[in-house]
């Protein structure tokens, strides 16, 4: 019982967790895809998490395996993350309309 009950709890949690971090991404619109440097081009709005206003720039990507997921004008929700002198795109999902 007392395992269910814990089972549960997290489960609750981490929807907890994902939910909020779905509404802290940020729109933006990927401009160019650069698989051998594994970047990312994307103009976005701002980023609040990074006090950042909305313009075009380059980002790392934490999972490489993406780059083959996304092209030039593919609609997107995202969050990056300063990670020394980089920035990092850590979320990444299509947009829905």
């Amino acid at each position: 019982m007392r395992t269910t009950a814990l089972s549960l709890l997290l489960a609750g949690a981490c929807a907890s967790a994902i939910a909020a971090d779905t509404a802290d991404l940020s729109e933006g619109e990927i401009r160019k895809v650069d698989k051998s440097a594994a970047k990312l081009t994307i103009k976005h709005g701002e980023l609040k998490n990074l006090d950042m206003p909305p313009m075009t720039m380059v980002f790392q990507v934490k999972d490489k395996a993406w780059l083959d997921k996304l092209k030039a004008g593919d609609k997107v929700r995202f969050q990056a993350e300063k990670q020394g002198a980089d920035y990092v795109v850590t979320v990444i999902e299509p947009k829905r309309d």
